[in-house]
């Protein structure tokens, strides 16, 4: 991306940016820094709301940031401003210098190893992961409305809905350190969603759903997302609770990737080296059930978490995390390796494209077929509450979905919580549905967990 960026909504382009990182850098060399970093970015969107048919909001948003760490030896100092004049640079630059001044010595602060950093080469692999979208906030109002009027139009028992939406946002980025590490590159990230109520009174119920792309393009209809956001809405008119049990609990797709960000988080180098993790000590140990492996590709296009190289300018790989089970290697970044006594993994600022899948799953493993192995059992469809302890993988969670009895679901089930712990549920995993869900930067099929406690009336 270079050149003048007016077309695809930009106010400054690549060329402006790198040459703030270099003046950047240059200011820290001058002041006697040991080593800097650099990171300028700009972004750019529209949202717009719409609720029973009327604009609720418009909201543009536009906002740039450079952010600059100084080191003096082991010494580290941040700043950042919004401001890319000369002046701001020099006042920025030197505020991280002093910060660094007064900072006591960290033995695993400083910049990545020069060999860990990305290639010119690998830095400028472009994942095609920018398609702006010239939409305006009429045509995006518009999407909105047919979204809302397609659930509407999809029952009379739809009686309300908390809105329509639809965002379509931008961004790019250009960092640079002083042992010559430098990248960026723009992305996008598209979205339209509604969340329609079915029933009156006491007995209403929401739900939402929503699609989310890079290229507009690709995303689902108005009206397919409208029809399945309704639907979902109305399977769950007339729920209740059920007896306190202990049973198989099978998780939604929509659901399944919470439990492999739960153990990413604690595969995650803050959680390890602070000793705040379930999993401290893990690498060759068994924490899935043997059939379950975990993949992760950064380069693939378009992907949702695709990245040449991590926050601090470190060549990510495709490798493979767990493997029939065991793990296989942690996230991360230089400090927390250093911290560890180990290298860098390239995960400053998290995980790329995870995929969990099974050596058991066959090609018809969908939702119909899950739901005939859960055979009597929770099917879980809405999690509430923050109930995950870190430190311990106690798991207890507020949850709504429905009983299933002989593999087909019975009725609606609300105000249940479930519990387990991560330990025993990733061991516990029976089976992984082929119905496929990507959710931010992971790709999970539903999940079915052998047994869970599941607390009603």
């Amino acid at each position: 991306m270079s050149g003048s960026t007016t077309s695809q909504g930009f106010a400054f382009n690549r060329a402006q940016f790198q040459q703030i990182i270099d003046d950047t850098l240059a200011i820290a060399k001058d002041l006697g820094a040991s080593d800097a970093a650099a990171e300028v970015s700009e972004g750019a969107g529209l949202s717009v709301s719409v609720r029973l048919g009327e604009i609720e909001n418009v909201e543009r948003n536009r906002d740039k940031s450079l952010g600059v760490t100084v080191y003096l030896g082991q010494r580290r100092g941040n700043a950042s401003t919004s401001d890319f004049s000369q002046a701001a640079l020099q006042q920025t630059v030197r505020a991280a210098y002093d910060i660094a001044r007064f900072t006591a010595e960290d033995p695993a602060a400083g910049l990545p190893d020069a060999d860990d950093l990305a290639t010119p080469d690998v830095a400028g692999i472009d994942l095609d992961l920018f398609h702006p979208w010239l939409v305006d906030a009429d045509g995006a109002a518009a999407l909105a409305r047919r979204c809302e009027d397609a659930a509407f139009a999809t029952s009379p028992k739809i009686s309300n809905s908390e809105g329509g939406g639809t965002s379509a946002q931008q961004s790019h980025f250009w960092a640079g350190n002083s042992r010559g590490f430098r990248g960026g590159y723009a992305s996008s990230r598209h979205s339209i969603s509604v969340a329609p109520i079915a029933g009156k009174g006491a007995a209403m119920q929401r739900d939402a759903w929503y699609s989310s792309e890079r290229n507009a393009m690709d995303l689902a209809s108005p009206e397919a997302v409208g029809r399945y956001a309704a639907e979902r809405a109305l399977s769950r008119l007339k729920g209740r609770k059920v007896p306190t049990c202990e049973v198989p609990v099978l998780f939604e797709n929509t659901l399944a990737a919470g439990l492999l960000g739960s153990m990413v988080g604690a595969l995650s180098g803050g959680s390890l080296y602070r000793r705040a993790s379930f999993l401290l000590d893990s690498v060759g140990t068994a924490v899935m059930a043997d059939h379950l492996d975990v993949d992760e590709d950064p380069l693939v296009p378009r992907g949702k978490a695709s990245a040449a190289f991590d926050d601090e300018g470190v060549r990510t790989r495709k490798r493979r995390v767990v493997e029939a089970g065991v793990v296989q290697g942690y996230f991360l970044s230089s400090y927390s390796a250093r911290k560890l006594g180990l290298r860098t993994t390239g995960h400053a600022g998290g995980s790329q494209n995870l995929v969990l899948s099974s050596r058991l799953t066959r090609p018809g493993d969908h939702l119909d077929e899950m739901l005939r192995k859960l055979h009597r059992g929770l099917f879980v469809t809405e999690l509430m509450g923050q109930g995950v302890n870190g430190v311990t993988g106690d798991y207890s969670r507020g949850a709504a979905g429905y009983w299933v009895e002989g593999g087909r679901i019975v009725h609606p089930v609300h105000e249940v919580t479930i519990a387990g712990n991560l330990k025993d549920m990733l061991r516990d995993i029976t089976a992984l549905g082929a119905d496929t869900y990507v959710s931010g930067g992971r790709t999970v099929g539903s999940v079915l967990v052998a047994r869970m406690k599941v607390a009603g009336s």
